[in-house]
């Protein structure tokens, strides 16, 4: 949800709401990009790729009949075959109406079960279809993100009459929920339970506590008045809330979230709510928190203190500049962009979303030219998850670059990346990734110019044949032995240049390690250094076999002569972990098979 104006401009964004809602031949050598400055436990697999399944405008009914869970739910298996990793779902409760999309929260509980205002199904289906949609994603391995509404309810049952300092109010504040009769919850809200409402007449604002909002750094206020502002300086909604996060992860079965307007609520919550639903679970959860300045995005990853992942908004907004500019922006505005490129770790990169591509709304900036050269951007860089608008993949026509780019980023983006800052010039961008012991990397060149360019640029390949595996431009480049050679890509295109693999040796290392200390439902696993061993990823650890319990086996493919580090832990079904301690252990792989004993210390 976006974030409002003062007076006018936020009073008209929320009855918005309501309603839905050439050519340099330089050689040159790479620069490293900034260390990242701290990570956050997720539930992400490597180089994966998310997708915020909605827009604005879903309509209620396909042209086929099918609710909007029934759609994703039957794109399941082209999601898995297009890349994506996660699907970020919209907000799955009930609604002011059947034609709110969501974010104008009326019961929480109520998931397209129970007939409250005039209809049964939410904007997006019923419980059932949304619980068929889910069981579908998962059974594609896709991953299933929620998105989490908190500041507000909106559409009250009742008004309540009340006096709070001299001053009297009538208003609608009492949420009983007759039409659900205490299934799930018996909590009610009333007037004490918010900070203020904003309604009829005249959307006018009516407060009796002080709002909750992280503030700007000049004092102003980021709050965002929709309905009835919930109070969180009263642990009562705190505990609710908590209590609500972890029913509908149980319900749902949901592997993540994304929460909403976060900076329009008290940070402390916001942490309390993280450390008590997603914990250490390995989920993930990223905030949807609106700050164009980085300073101020990176000031927000500070007091979250790394338990949530957030939108690379300044980025976006780099990527709109482009896209206005249209040919005339500098494109060395690229270089070492944004939160993802400042905090990677914690940064969602994205294009475009349902409020940028809004037609009228508040956020509308979208990303209307050289929008492919934005999704290159993303989707070959080392550092942020990339997160694909549906939009621009089914409505827009993008999917099949997209699809491809993605194709390109899970078999070849990999090892460290580049910033090419002496060969970038106004019109071309040049970023590579050095790639590793299993995969080749690749060089990406985005050109906004209106004439094709080349670039003479060392890369880290040498004496390599590359090929543009995005079919935009053709032939093929050779390097040096230094790894030096001249690169294409057309006007206003871009072209991801990558090399011919070679075949590495590989060694199949047995793992077995002796640990008694489980019950049922623990296992141990294996995570390491490498793309074998899962890059560290939990997400992405290999179980081990523990038929000769206590002993703990798995035979694992690694490449030969390269050096791993790697560790054991135990993890249960609700995905608690429990490390082993340090230091890491250490192998160099060699032959054809080799035997590994280790010890739990």
């Amino acid at each position: 949800m976006h974030p409002s104006l003062r007076n006018a401009g936020r009073l008209a964004a929320a009855a918005a709401l309501l309603l839905l809602a050439g050519c340099a031949k330089e050689a040159v050598v790479p620069s490293a990009g900034l260390a990242p400055t701290s990570a956050t436990t997720s539930a992400t697999v490597t180089n994966g790729v998310m997708m915020q399944g909605f827009y604005w405008d879903v309509p209620q009914t396909s042209s086929t009949g099918q609710s909007w869970w029934q759609v994703l739910g039957s794109q399941a298996p082209e999601l898995k075959n297009a890349g994506i990793t996660a699907l970020w779902l919209p907000p799955a409760y009930k609604g002011s109406g059947v034609n709110d999309v969501g974010y104008g929260v009326y019961d929480r509980y109520d998931l397209g079960e129970f007939n409250q205002k005039g209809t049964v199904a939410t904007h997006y289906g019923t419980l059932a279809q949304l619980q068929s949609c889910i069981t579908a994603l998962h059974g594609q391995g896709v991953q299933v993100y929620e998105d989490m509404v908190m500041n507000h309810l909106t559409s009250a049952d009742a008004q309540e009459q009340f006096t709070i300092g001299g001053n009297s109010y009538n208003v609608y504040t009492s949420f009983t929920y007759p039409g659900r009769a205490n299934k799930y919850s018996t909590y009610q809200w009333h007037y004490y339970s918010f900070n203020g409402t904003q309604q009829a007449p005249n959307n006018g604002w009516y407060q009796w506590n002080a709002w909750d909002f992280q503030p700007y750094a000049n004092g102003d206020a980021y709050d965002n008045l929709l309905g009835s502002e919930i109070r969180y300086a009263d642990a009562n909604q705190v505990n609710e809330t908590i209590s609500w996060g972890n029913w509908m992860t149980t319900t749902l079965s949901l592997d993540g979230y994304r929460l909403d307007a976060t900076k329009h609520m008290l940070t402390s919550f916001v942490n309390s709510w993280l450390d008590n639903v997603k914990g250490t679970s390995g989920r993930f959860a990223v905030s949807e928190a609106w700050f164009r300045n980085l300073t101020d995005l990176n000031n927000y990853a500070s007091s979250t203190g790394g338990r949530t992942s957030l939108f690379d908004v300044p980025l976006h907004y780099t990527f709109a500049n482009m896209s206005n500019g249209n040919g005339t922006w500098d494109m060395r505005g690229l270089q070492f962009a944004g939160f993802t490129e400042a905090n990677g770790p914690l940064s969602v990169s994205f294009v475009d979303n349902h409020d940028t591509d809004q037609t009228g709304g508040a956020l509308y900036s979208p990303v209307a030219n050289l929008k492919m050269l934005a999704y290159a951007y993303i989707l070959t860089r080392e550092k942020g998850y990339p997160c694909v608008f549906y939009k621009d993949y089914y409505n827009y026509g993008l999917g099949s670059q997209i699809k491809t780019l993605i194709g390109i980023r899970q078999a070849h983006g990999f090892g460290a990346g580049y910033e090419y800052t002496s060969a970038d010039d106004a019109d071309v961008y040049a970023y590579s990734r050095a790639g590793d012991a299993s995969h080749t990397g690749l060089l990406e060149l985005l050109n906004d110019g209106s004439a094709a360019a080349s670039k003479a640029i060392t890369t880290p390949f040498k004496n390599a044949t590359l090929t543009d595996l995005t079919g935009n431009t053709t032939g093929t480049v050779t390097t040096d032995g230094n790894g030096l050679g001249t690169f294409a890509v057309n006007a206003r295109s871009y072209a991801v240049w990558v090399p011919k693999s070679t075949t590495a040796t590989t060694t199949a290392v047995t793992f077995t390690i002796n640990y008694s200390n489980t019950v049922t439902g623990q296992n141990l696993y294996i995570v390491g250094s490498t793309s074998q061993l899962g890059s560290w990823n939990t997400a992405n650890a290999i179980k081990l076999s523990g038929a000769a319990y206590p002993n703990w086996t798995g035979t694992i493919n690694l490449t030969a002569g390269v050096a791993v580090l790697y560790k054991y832990f135990r993890m249960d079904g609700a995905g608690n972990i429990l490390w082993e301690g340090d230091p890491n252990n250490s192998l160099t792989p060699s032959g054809s098979s080799q035997s590994v004993t280790d010890t739990w210390h």
